[in-house]
């Protein structure tokens, strides 16, 4: 529970301090054994803070009022999906590169792509970074195991070797200390299987004093070198054809289990495969071979894909018999099942897109390593399309990716009807923050003459 968004809520309905304070300390009863005496003392004191907090709106300092304050686009993250790898996330994301603008780095936020590189003096620098899977809080060692994995998937697709590991932890207030153990060991197991140890971290908790519950929220950042330029998504070239190990997915498939009692999936998705693939190629000197590696996680096929064609301006065509065999059986047979989409949903395949004359080499240099099927090509042209019976259909976009929970399915996948207006009123707000980024640095440079 977030005390401080429930108190500003109530203070900027118009509530005056005792209400608020009477109004959270009843709440406060759900989550500690405490006396109503210490809950209204408690209370007071946040209501206190949070008012306090709101005098920047009074500011006739234009600086600092804007400092304080930031730009309100009026749209939340559920309503437009951010986070859940569909078309809404991906226009954020866009927008968060619009705010960062044109850097140095090789591959930077504006390549949408699966990690950041930099030309050091030795050679090319990888950096990823990837937040736990939000309903794995209550299985920590799933949640590190799968979030290192992810942090590492993102390092090797830009064909570097993964170097380190560095983990965040945040734990509200109520969480149990063994949370954080859990998932640190789940970071280290990966770390320790693919030779790229977990060497710093932070620890928290989750808004401190602020936020009552159990709730874990934590990210895992990966570095990684290689000799070899990064192998983006804006290298895919006409006539390439694309490979796919087998998918035996990750955070989004062990959830999935999980929450559908088909616990016997979970050791599916325990292993290293996917990283061990990248090690043989670079290992056989056929990373020079690859024009573009990717691994199929954000909203599936569906998404990844989309974002690849949008990046290199390139038509794919996936073949529909080798694409669904990518997947492995056991996990396709729980998502029928289930009625999930296959193609909407992260199954963490090794993506590989590379000359036709290439691919063989590939393929038999990763035998024994991971399954890999021939799943489809890159042509002259934009969009993802299936080939199956004799003809081709697109492969659409979707809002969101696929509803893999029942929770998801009450939300829906479906676009809202005022997407454009949600739209701009994102890029208005994208638009403030870059202003308010220039006028910071503005005021500290003058500062500094």
């Amino acid at each position: 529970m977030d005390l401080e968004g429930f108190v500003r809520r109530r203070l900027l309905a118009g509530c005056d301090d005792a209400e608020a304070a009477d109004a959270l300390a009843e709440r406060i009863s759900e989550f500690k054994n405490w006396s109503r005496e210490q809950r209204l003392r408690f209370a007071g004191a946040v209501v206190e803070e949070v008012r306090s907090s709101l005098g920047y709106l009074e500011l006739e300092d234009g600086f600092l009022k804007e400092l304080l304050g930031y730009a309100s686009a009026g749209v939340s993250m559920g309503e437009f999906g951010v986070g859940s790898r569909g078309e809404g996330d991906f226009f954020v994301h866009r927008r968060l590169a619009q705010i960062v603008g044109s850097t140095s780095a090789v591959i930077g936020p504006g390549e949408q792509d699966d990690a950041g590189v930099i030309k050091g003096e030795a050679g090319y620098i990888t950096v990823a970074v990837d937040g736990m899977h939000s309903r794995l809080s209550e299985f920590p060692f799933l949640a590190g195991f799968h979030a290192a994995r992810a942090a590492l998937r993102d390092v090797c697709v830009m064909g570097s070797k993964p170097r380190a590991l560095i983990s965040d932890l945040h734990l509200a207030d109520d969480g149990d200390v063994g949370k954080l153990f859990d998932f640190t060991a789940g970071v280290a197991c990966v770390g320790e299987l693919c030779s790229a140890p977990l060497i710093a971290g932070s620890t928290l908790r989750v808004g401190g004093d602020m936020v009552f519950g159990e709730r874990l929220v934590a990210s895992v950042a990966a570095v990684g070198t290689s000799d070899e330029p990064p192998k983006a998504r804006r290298n895919a070239e006409p006539g390439d054809v694309i490979l796919l190990t087998e998918g035996r997915g990750g955070g989004t498939v062990t959830t999935i289990a999980i929450y559908h009692r088909r616990y016997d999936v979970v050791k599916e998705t325990l292993n290293v495969e996917f990283m061990k693939a990248c090690e043989v190629l670079i290992r056989r000197g056929l990373l020079g071979e690859v024009h573009t590696m990717s691994d199929v996680t954000n909203g599936g096929v569906r998404g990844d894909a989309w974002e690849i064609s949008r990046t290199a301006g390139r038509k794919l065509v996936f073949f529909e018999d080798e694409l669904y065999r990518s997947i492995n059986a056991r996990v396709l047979r729980m998502l029928q099942e289930l009625e999930i989409d296959p193609l909407g949903i992260s199954t963490d395949s090794l993506m590989l897109i590379l000359p036709e004359e290439a691919a063989s080499r590939v393929k038999e240099a990763l035998r024994g390593v991971a399954k890999v099927y021939e799943a489809g090509r890159v042509e002259v042209g934009r969009g993802v399309y299936i080939a199956a019976d004799g003809g081709e259909r697109e492969l659409g976009r979707r809002f969101r990716e696929a509803a893999y929970t029942k929770v998801k399915k009450v939300v829906g996948e479906e676009e809202p009807g005022d997407m454009e207006k949600m739209k701009r009123r994102i890029e208005e707000a994208a638009a403030r923050a870059v202003r308010k980024k220039l006028a910071v640095k503005r005021f500290i440079q003058e500062e500094l003459r």
